[in-house]
């Protein structure tokens, strides 16, 4: 089965030996670089554990052309981006995304940093300790501890069984043979011949071949290294073992020698045993009370080698033996396919519809990983001999059946235009029903506002569902929830839909809509269809602790109705009838628009006007939380002191101004923990700037020190920055906020927060405008305002309230 043109990106191996792929999508809004290096942790020195990760750190701290505040992380920020690296095995990627206008001077600080490395013993010394807290960070974390108790079944001298985190003692930077390998790592990995360079955007392919190319010019010319193949997975002449508690059971697999192919093979098998329809594995083992949950993912691939994780959530702890002999029973079904032909259909069109909803940097990531088309014959090869490792059953006694398709793959990417006009009855029936009717005088607002804020024109949309209960929602809500909506939203993602439905606090719930238009009305459907049916009794799980500063992040949207607490009564049969929703949808053209009539029509509760937005309320709150691990974690969010969109702009351009500074400070010089964050936020309608840190060492109160320390020195940062930099950081913020160089996810959600503070339909070309029009003297107040805490401060810690200014949140 050919892949399609859509599916291949351009691909060709430049004379200095640096593969490159290119992808054109005209309709991005970003690009975005992924650089992989085909060098990780299982390639270091034996003597010098977290070596490979170690450099990818010192690689951030700037160089002499580009120091601290001009170097690729503060310039990606400054530009509204994202950026990131990530250490494995057997690869270490770094990779941004920027606006395309903003893209050379990312790439030309990416090669510089690569190859101007600040390798001195006193940087070196001052990150190490950085790392060390990550370190610690990590070693605490519940689920990265389980993950790495996975390998516990491996050979011993496996390096998948080895330490690779790196800390204060493995890292020995003032010896001379550290640095000498230090030196040696990076001399014979970070060149061309080791290298792949993934662009995509809107840019044509002979525009990001350029770029490709001058990028190359820049690094270091080398050969392919040759690396050394690992031992065995196992020792002995077992492929596989189990670990087992009273809710878990983790099956582990591995294979050897496995003929030469993509990832494509193992992604494959993975889906369809994932698959919780009818006939499959999953709602077998449902049927039969053994299991209520299967996720089967690939831990590791590398030179022939492959681990495979299946892990199970069980109704049973006794139910091992069985959940093993249905799964080979299932293997063998599945073995004894012809060529999969209805499978690969199926999933040639999950990559279609990931490839037409995916962003600049997951095009460049699934390039780079070479998971970027459907099955070739090599892979064919590959996947029959995984099955045949697997030792599935030669007698299948089970009645499998191959999954039906998924029905939101099969809506079109686009509603035919006829579609229209022959639904234009209806839709205007349905249109009418929810925007407000001038022609018979009705002067109320209507529940579901359809937003042209962003362009029709576009295969994507959004469209976002809240409802206010009318008392406190039940403690076991959300997971009943999630138990119910999970199997349609992992479809719903296939095709192309992100959906999530969460708490918003004060007794909200809000239901998002995000992605491909075309398939929405029908998600909606089914999403309504499911609200009115009773919803499943969730068993109660250990699940894995979140980290203290994601614990503090999940429970920001509530940290005003820290007062109010859920419900222990049982789940009422009204809990939606007796809401009051309201509604947005932005993007969607005329003919989803008129789809999407009709099921509008069916949701639940009490069409309602649009609350006020809530003021700020000018105090000092500290709000306690229980977390996870002996670390220290504080969130500070300071809203603006009026809902005014001039200080909208004001505070949107201070957090933009502190973001850099602000890392620098707390994470690299006063080196408090690796999580060292600031931005803008906003909840619930409501703007403020955000600062979080996570340490090992220093208490809560101590971290708001830090904190408060920095912000006292923001009138006088403000005062040093000359004319031009100013008005060039403003125009630069402003554009990024333009609904045209938005991406559609992000335009959405900060279109639904206007709708929350009252803002007009143009709220974000407004915004654009008056952060343009800021002087300085207006931002030099609002600093010294945000510094008064005139629109109050609201803490979240995991410590006790540290007392005066500070109150304790009842």
């Amino acid at each position: 089965m050919p892949a399609p043109d859509s599916l291949r990106p351009h691909t060709e191996t430049l004379a200095n030996g640096l593969r490159v792929t290119v992808r054109h999508v005209p309709g991005l809004k970003r690009s975005a670089a992924v650089l992989r290096v085909a060098a990780g942790s299982h390639d270091v020195p034996l003597a010098w554990p977290g070596l490979a990760h170690f450099l990818e750190h010192l690689f951030f701290l700037g160089s002499e052309r580009f120091p601290t505040g001009e170097n690729l992380m503060a310039y990606v920020q400054r530009h509204g981006g994202q950026i990131n690296a990530r250490t494995s095995e057997r690869t270490t990627d770094f990779f941004f995304e920027l606006p395309p206008e903003a893209f050379v001077g990312g790439l030309e600080r990416l090669w510089d940093m690569l190859t101007h490395p600040r390798l001195d013993e006193a940087d070196q010394l001052r990150e190490r300790e950085v790392l060390h807290a990550e370190y610690v960070a990590w070693s605490q974390d519940v689920a990265a501890q389980r993950q790495v108790a996975l390998h516990d079944g491996l050979s011993a001298t496996h390096p998948l069984r080895g330490f690779h985190a790196g800390n204060r003692d493995s890292l020995a930077v003032t010896q001379p043979e550290f640095q000498a390998a230090l030196q040696g790592f990076y001399r014979r990995f970070y060149q061309s011949g080791q290298m792949t360079l993934s662009l995509a955007g809107p840019q044509s392919v002979d525009a990001l071949k350029a770029l490709a190319e001058q990028f190359g010019d820049h690094v270091p010319v080398g050969n392919a290294a040759v690396r050394h193949l690992p031992v065995k997975l196992m020792e002995s002449s077992q492929s596989s073992y189990q670990q087992a508690n009273e809710s878990g059971l983790d099956l582990l697999f591995t294979f050897e020698d496995l003929p030469a192919a993509s990832p494509q093979a193992l992604d494959f098998l993975c889906a369809w045993l994932n698959s919780s329809k009818p006939g499959g594995l999953l709602a077998t083992l449902c049927q039969r009370g053994l299991a209520d949950s299967l996720k089967a993912t690939p831990l590791y691939e590398f030179a022939g080698q492959a681990l495979l994780h299946i892990e199970f959530k069980l109704d049973n702890a006794k139910a091992s033996d069985e959940i093993q002999s249905l799964l080979r029973d299932w293997l063998g079904f599945f073995a004894a396919q012809d060529d999969w032909a209805p499978l690969r259909g199926e999933f040639c069109a999950l990559l279609h519809r990931r490839h037409e909803i995916g962003t600049a940097l997951q095009l460049a990531r699934w390039d780079s990983e070479k998971r970027d088309g459907p099955l070739s014959e090599n892979d064919l090869a590959r996947l029959r001999e995984i099955l045949k490792q697997l030792h599935p059953v030669d007698n299948v006694t089970g009645k499998w059946q191959l999954p039906a398709p998924n029905p939101f793959l099969q809506t079109p990417s686009e509603p035919p235009r006829a579609g229209l006009i022959r639904g234009q009855t209806s839709a205007h029936r349905g249109l009418r029903t929810f925007a407000q009717d001038r022609s018979r005088g009705r002067r109320e607002r209507s529940p579901m506002q359809f937003s042209q804020a962003l362009a029709d024109t576009t295969p994507q949309g959004a469209v976002y569902l809240r409802w206010r209960l009318a008392a406190p929602a039940p403690l076991d809500l959300q997971p009943r929830l999630d138990r119910h909506l999970q199997d349609l939203r992992e479809e719903a993602r296939q095709a192309g839909v992100d959906v999530t439905f969460e708490p918003s606090g004060n007794h909200q719930w809000l239901l998002r809509l995000v992605g491909l238009q075309a398939p929405m009305p029908l998600v909606l459907e089914h999403i309504l269809t499911k609200l009115g049916q009773p919803l499943p009794t969730v068993q109660a799980r250990n699940e894995a602790p979140l980290t203290p500063i994601r614990y503090l992040l999940k429970e920001l949207p509530n940290y005003r109705q820290q007062h109010l607490q859920p419900s222990a009564l049982p789940l009422p049969d009204s809990l939606w009838t007796t809401a009051r929703w309201d509604g947005l949808a932005t993007g969607l053209s005329p003919a989803t628009q008129a789809a999407m009539g009709p099921a509008l029509a069916r949701v639940p509760g009490i069409a309602s006007q649009e609350t006020e937005p809530t003021p700020p309320s000018g105090q000092r709150l500290w709000r306690t939380l229980q977390t996870h691990g002996d670390e220290q974690a504080v969130l500070l969010f300071c809203p603006t002191p009026t809902q005014s969109l001039p200080d909208e702009a004001a505070w949107r351009l201070l957090a933009q101004l502190c973001q850099a500074p602000f890392y620098q400070r707390l994470r690299v010089e006063l080196q408090l923990g690796y999580a060292v964050f600031s931005g803008s936020r906003q909840i619930d309608g409501l703007t403020g700037v955000l600062f979080g840190a996570q340490s090992p060492s220093t208490s809560a109160a101590g971290l708001i020190t830090h904190i408060e320390q920095f912000l006292s020195g923001l009138p006088q940062r403000i005062q040093q920055i000359d004319d031009s930099s100013l008005i060039a950081q403003q125009q630069t913020l402003a554009a990024q906020l333009q609904s045209s160089a938005l991406p559609c996810a992000q335009a959405a959600e900060l279109l639904w927060h206007g709708k929350l503070a009252g803002r007009p339909s143009d709220y974000l070309e407004q915004l654009s405008e008056a952060i343009v029009l800021v002087e300085r003297e207006q931002l030099l107040d609002a600093a010294r305002r945000l510094i008064d805490a005139e629109g109050g401060q609201y803490c979240l810690a995991n410590e006790a309230c540290p007392g005066s200014p500070w109150q304790a949140a009842g």
